[in-house]
């Protein structure tokens, strides 16, 4: 029991903070925060997804490409343009670790106003830090592990983060259903998003890629994250941008 519930946290917790703070934030700008309170999202990303961090900096850029040329040569990372999932993911990893690395040749404005606190850019990336992590998981189920088949999530622990960019960038561009007319395939993955925190309206976002509700449109839709940043709107922790229905770029 402990083990599934670690799980569990683990998994909604780092999916919330790549919705909340990567993708809403980094990417799209959907609200504002303080450096204070940016700062402090970095640090919980950081603890969220431990040994699978991803850069805010180079998810917001990546993202903002994505949906910029998405489903063409120059999407970082399309099903239609990579022979299977774990190709498409090895592209990714490689177009990420460019942009983290300042290798990359990516026009100016997809940088603009994207997060970068170089200290926790820098700490998240270290192997030795990854590796870490990866080594408290494992003992964290030696300890309290108490069937075999338990030690078979470690896995997913180690790449908590990519696990949940593949789901959706895979996915929900080859299965689902859609609401809208878009220039490229993004589907809705599943009816009722008990999985991926709102992330799987995804064909909802590629037709309104700024607007903060991904859900809404049909009854059986219902965005988990929405009432959170609401709610941090209204303790002003973030400001909710009011014109936020428009397309990032």
């Amino acid at each position: 029991m402990i083990i599934l519930c670690f799980f569990l946290l683990h998994w909604y917790l780092s999916v919330f903070m790549q919705t909340f703070f990567l993708h809403r934030y980094a990417a799209h700008q959907m609200f504002t925060m303080s450096k204070g309170w940016e700062k402090f999202f970095y640090v919980v990303t950081f603890i969220s997804q431990g040994s699978s961090f991803l850069s805010p900096r180079a998810y917001g850029i990546m993202h903002r490409l994505h949906h910029a040329y998405a489903d063409t040569e120059k999407d970082p990372h399309s099903p239609d343009y990579s022979d299977n999932l774990f190709d498409m993911m090895w592209k990714t990893k490689g177009f990420y670790n460019d942009i983290v690395h300042n290798r990359d040749h990516i026009d100016p404005k997809f940088k603009k106003g994207v997060p970068n606190w170089e200290f926790m850019e820098w700490l998240g990336d270290r192997w030795m830090v990854r590796i870490a992590w990866g080594t408290a998981y494992v003992l964290f189920y030696i300890y309290f592990a108490t069937a075999w088949w338990m030690f078979l999530l470690l896995p997913f622990h180690f790449l908590m983060g990519p696990v949940h960019g593949a789901i959706i960038n895979w996915y929900a561009h080859r299965y689902g259903y859609t609401n809208f007319k878009v220039d490229d395939t993004a589907k809705n993955l599943l009816p009722f998003d008990f999985l991926m925190m709102g992330e799987s309206y995804h064909n909802n976002h590629h037709k309104f890629g700024g607007r903060a509700n991904f859900g809404g449109f049909r009854w059986h839709e219902f965005d988990p994250t929405y009432p959170f940043l609401k709610f941090l709107n209204g303790i002003g922790v973030i400001k909710l941008k009011l014109n936020n229905d428009l397309k990032y770029m």
